[in-house]
């Protein structure tokens, strides 16, 4: 099975910190938001993911093809790489990987994290559309259902039809017919709001033509679109994985869990938490930090800070107050 993974977004609502580094290569406590992503469908689906189709923006370099393939290669998979250019929807980024379409293949948008506790069975469907109930189905894409099949898709619905949104990950039995359905949307030049190409007209008319597809729903559906959205899912994810510590590297300081603190943090006469993460390589003196997510290698002198995210080898020294700054960066209030 093929997992195909478009990601060439420019993620401008994480700025500043997706100015060096994609969205999906962030971090939620300790691991890229695209790896839990993968970790999730290796423990939850009845097949095996023998290759990772990427599809980036033009100008992403290789360092960050050789992170997405040494991290295909740590989950026993091949990486394969495609380009998006220019963006003109989730039809069109699907349609790039147009010679890697065969065979099974799941389509999966890399901008939100899903779990559940039981295994998706995906036999007996030409497509399975993974959905979460939502109490505001206005505000998603929605499918429409008879029992456990699906008939339809509405986008945002101005009148209850569902609450079965759709989180933006879809399973093909066959490949080759995905294929010919995102081409006959550009093809025809059927457009959506926008005017981008949507990969629901090419679902729509699959279950026009008669193929089954099946509904997947999951126990939890996070999203990590936006910088406070990026925030709480870190600061749920931390909770709910109950991260251990030794406080007794921590000198003078006091930890109030739920926190995850990588290896090689130095915190030293601070007050840390709760729902904080920290990655490897920072240092923090005489501070108290709360609500916060910390990159690798970032330093923290006598700062207060709570909802605020730091990016990677930042200075910030007499710091009072919420603060989003990216990477390399000095902020220092004399």
């Amino acid at each position: 099975m093929k997992l195909i993974i478009p990601m060439a977004g420019r993620g401008t609502r994480v700025r500043p910190h997706s100015h060096t580094v994609p969205k999906p290569l962030l971090p939620v406590a300790g691991t890229m938001i695209i790896e839990r992503l993968v970790e999730t469908f290796i423990r939850t689906l009845d097949r095996k993911i023998e290759e990772i189709v990427y599809i980036l923006g033009p100008d992403f370099g290789q360092d960050i093809k050789d992170q997405l393939t040494e991290m295909s290669s740590r989950h026993n998979a091949k990486a394969t790489f495609r380009v998006q250019f220019p963006a003109l929807g989730t039809a069109h980024a699907v349609a790039c990987a147009n010679e890697d379409l065969d065979g099974e293949v799941i389509v999966a948008f890399a901008d939100t994290l899903f779990d559940s506790k039981e295994k998706f069975n995906i036999e007996g469907a030409d497509s399975v559309i993974w959905l979460k109930r939502v109490e505001d189905p206005s505000r998603f894409g929605v499918a429409v259902h008879e029992g456990e099949k699906i008939t339809g898709f509405v986008e945002k619905p101005k009148e209850f039809i569902s609450d079965l949104a759709i989180i933006g990950v879809y399973y093909f039995k066959d490949g080759q017919e995905l294929k010919r359905q995102v081409n006959r949307v550009m093809e025809e030049d059927i457009k959506g709001p926008g005017g981008e190409y949507f990969l629901t007209e090419a679902l729509d008319n699959m279950i026009n033509e008669g193929k089954v597809f099946k509904i997947a729903t999951v126990d939890e559906w996070l999203d990590c679109g936006t910088l406070p959205a990026w925030l709480e899912t870190t600061g749920e994810i931390v909770a709910k994985e109950n991260h251990s510590y030794d406080a007794s590297k921590f000198p003078n300081s006091t930890i109030h869990p739920p926190v995850f603190i990588a290896d090689g943090v130095t915190i030293e006469g601070s007050e840390v938490g709760p729902h904080v993460s920290i990655e490897a390589g920072t240092v923090i003196k005489n501070s108290k930090v709360s609500n916060t997510i910390i990159r690798e290698n970032a330093h923290l002198e006598d700062v207060h800070t709570s909802g605020s995210t730091i990016g990677a080898h930042t200075k910030l020294q007499n710091v009072n107050g919420k603060v989003d700054i990216g990477d390399h960066s000095t902020l220092e209030i004399k």
